[in-house]
């Protein structure tokens, strides 16, 4: 990896490790949890993507071939669902505590 985009992605980790830190909302919420008896850690995952962009305005596919875009359009990417997963009771919990409702298959 180029030593540039090595400096550039650290900036960026500590851009957002410094804007959670100095979130007062982040902090209130964190006091309550202390307050009430619990230790608290907060571990948050993030995926960053990147394309290398050409001086021609195109940017490599993943099997090496270029593709013309706009000079002011991102590619595409396509999502699909790659299959069924298992929660286990704690993920469930937690994502009826976010107000996240899940479809559960009766077996």
């Amino acid at each position: 990896m180029e030593e540039k985009l090595k400096e550039l992605m650290q900036e960026l980790g500590n851009a957002i490790n410094e804007s959670l830190s100095d979130s007062d909302r982040i902090a209130a919420a964190i006091g309550e949890i202390k307050r009430a008896g619990y230790d608290v850690f907060l571990v948050l995952e993030a995926t960053i993507g990147f394309n290398k962009r050409e001086e021609n305005g195109e940017y490599e596919s993943e099997d090496g071939d270029a593709e013309a875009v706009e000079s002011e359009a991102p590619p595409k990417r396509k999502f699909e669902s790659t299959g069924k997963i298992k929660l286990t009771s704690q993920d469930q919990k937690f994502l009826r505590a976010l107000k996240i409702a899940i479809d559960e298959e009766k077996s």
